[in-house]
């Protein structure tokens, strides 16, 4: 793998250790060890390019398009969109290298050595989620300024004080996994009216108290900015749409102009017989409202 943050995070690293994954990390400022997925990439971002919103990969592609006007999708339906690409196109069109589609190639790869699945496919994706650690209180675990709760935690009430470690989805905050000795413990936010946010909602909501002068944050005032922020993103789309629904009925008004064909003054209001037999088409006049060239 590349050097990337993510791949040396000390989650990822434990992880890769319990399961028994030898990592190996390409020598910097190498792209070629990744030549086969760095293809892969350029392959995929020449498809995405193609979907309205995407702002190209410099700024002379670009230009003046707003990208966040003509997006169409939310990260969830590209996430969607991406894996059908992969599933049902590209792996079913025929591979100029391999002279065969993709899919071929897997299907005879895995008859000749079986996969390795985890056993407990929810454990293998808690052990690969970040972690934080943090001490059982009387009234639950704080964790980004939120009060998790579950009913299993009384059991672990009046033991010896320690730090548990949480694992935690970036995308979802509306759940937390405590690991113990007995296994896993999903704890919910004690307030379960709370909607479900993501990391990054709770970090662009911290940025704005701060830069609105509160030092001093709890879980309300974080909850009821995020909202607050929803709200206006929702009324800024719901314009946006309103804005396009408009701009679409009169599209029609904005059409270029019709060709403008002076009348002829003197029509004939009868068409002349042709004076001798022949093909009709090429004997014939013409109406008045038609031009004819010579070449």
């Amino acid at each position: 793998m590349d050097n990337g943050a993510e791949f040396h995070a000390h989650a990822f690293n434990i992880a890769c250790s319990e399961y028994q994954i030898d990592l190996q990390h390409r020598p910097p400022v190498t792209p070629r060890y990744g030549g086969h997925i760095e293809r892969l990439i350029g392959t995929m971002m020449v498809v995405l390019h193609l979907l309205r919103g995407s702002h190209f990969s410099n700024i002379f592609e670009r230009g003046d398009l707003d990208a966040e006007a003509e997006a169409v999708m939310t990260l969830r339906e590209l996430e969607v969109w991406l894996a059908l690409e992969i599933t049902g196109s590209y792996h079913a069109r025929a591979h100029r290298m391999l002279d065969t589609t993709p899919i071929a190639v897997w299907a005879a790869g895995v008859d000749e050595a079986a996969l390795r699945m985890p056993a407990d496919p929810r454990q293998f994706l808690v052990d690969f989620l970040p972690s934080e650690q943090r001490v059982l209180q009387r009234d639950g675990l704080h964790l980004f300024h939120i009060r998790y709760w579950s009913d299993e935690l009384r059991w672990l009430m009046g033991r010896e004080s320690r730090k548990y470690i949480l694992k935690y989805d970036p995308r979802d905050l509306s759940r937390i996994f405590v690991l113990t000795e007995d296994g896993i413990i999903e704890a919910w936010p004690a307030d379960l009216t709370r909607p479900a946010i993501t990391l990054w909602e709770h970090r662009a909501a911290r940025r704005a108290l701060r830069e609105a002068g509160r030092r001093a944050v709890d879980e309300e005032l974080i909850f009821s900015t995020i909202l607050a922020q929803r709200d206006l993103v929702d009324s800024a789309e719901r314009q946006t749409k309103a804005m396009r629904r408009h701009q679409a009925r009169r599209s029609h008004l904005e059409q270029d102009p019709m060709i403008d064909v002076p009348p002829v003054s003197e029509a004939p209001k009868t068409l002349p017989a042709p004076e001798k037999k022949g093909n009709a088409l090429l004997d014939h006049p013409g109406f008045a409202v038609e031009e004819w060239y010579d070449d």
